[in-house]
């Protein structure tokens, strides 16, 4: 099976662009990020702040996280409810962060993860698919841009949806979700060894999108020959 996994800061774009391509190729499209997104959203229904003071094990013990494709379209559903579009705030994107530092919330959501890898051909996002979901995937890209690109990016999506947001808010929140990826204890979000960097700062949806396909492309070929 062809496996790509795609890491990268938040608001990288890595969702938008994952699932546009997994349809070029004909992959089957794994959005980990919504997945630890509907256990933090799990957390805060149940006013449990981004501490976790709580019994995380007995939380998840009656909690179910799925990924169904409804049409044509992925969905996330939460104990059997399509939250696919309320896990896209600004304060679960925050408890998703909290949530997916603390192992026991890895370690529920990772065999589903690579199970989906293992049965069928994937592309799948995230912080840390090509360095601990999946290894040994056939290839591995670490998609960034600057801060200030991510949140502008960050700030119209959520504008176009009709939140009301401050541009600084949405930046300072960035910023803070970097710090907390990067330096938590498990799995901290990083560039695997053998990934390739694409930056996208400056580039149009459609340019980055062409940019991707043409990596990928190549990281399938040179396996091949390998």
């Amino acid at each position: 099976m062809i496996s790509v996994a795609i890491d990268g800061p938040a608001g990288a774009g890595k969702s938008t662009l994952s699932r546009k391509l997994a349809s070029h190729f004909g992959f089957i499209y794994v959005d980990t990020g919504a997945m630890y997104r509907a256990v933090g959203l799990k957390f805060s229904r149940l006013g449990i702040d981004a501490e976790l003071n709580c019994d995380i094990e007995k939380i998840l013990a009656d909690t179910s996280v799925d990924i169904r494709f409804v049409g044509n379209e992925q969905r996330v559903f939460l104990d059997g409810e399509d939250v696919s579009d309320e896990i896209r705030t600004p304060e679960i994107s925050m408890m998703a962060s909290a949530v997916s530092a603390k192992p026991p919330v890895r370690a529920f959501l990772l065999n589903t993860q690579r199970n989906l890898a293992k049965n069928s051909d994937c592309l799948m996002d995230g912080r840390d698919i090509g360095t601990v979901v999946l290894p040994n995937a056939t290839v591995k890209i670490y998609l960034t841009a600057s801060a200030e690109d991510r949140a502008m990016r960050r700030y119209k999506e959520l504008c176009e949806k009709g939140q009301t947001v401050e541009y600084k808010d949405v930046f300072d929140d960035m910023v803070k979700r970097d710090y907390n990826d990067m330096h938590r204890d498990i799995a901290p979000l990083k560039q695997a060894d053998d990934a390739i960097v694409a930056d996208t700062t400056g580039l149009e949806f459609e340019q980055s999108f062409a940019l991707l396909i043409e990596l990928i492309e190549k990281g399938i070929k040179a396996n091949e020959n390998n």
